[in-house]
């Protein structure tokens, strides 16, 4: 099932405010409202895929691109181009 732009928009912010652990929320919560409005509806799926990632994965995926040891995956892309 394929989702508006809106829903999708509202399913991702709802999520990155209900991680889990309170530090989590609102640092995601605050990222996904500062750049959410300005994504296309493929950068919307992507964002969707990355704030799904579990703690562990997520913490991961932002040490290693901040220590540029990332791979050029789309994911990499996406969060240098919306700097966390």
């Amino acid at each position: 099932m394929s989702l508006n732009k809106e829903d999708l928009k509202n399913k991702i912010v709802y999520r990155s405010s209900y991680r889990g652990t309170k530090e989590m929320d609102i640092m995601v919560s605050s990222y996904v409202k500062k750049i959410i409005n300005d994504l296309s509806y493929d950068e919307l799926v992507l964002l969707d895929k990355i704030i799904n990632l579990d703690d562990e994965s997520f913490v991961r995926v932002f040490k290693n691109i901040n220590s540029n040891q990332g791979k050029e995956t789309e994911i990499y892309k996406f969060i240098k181009k919306y700097n966390l």
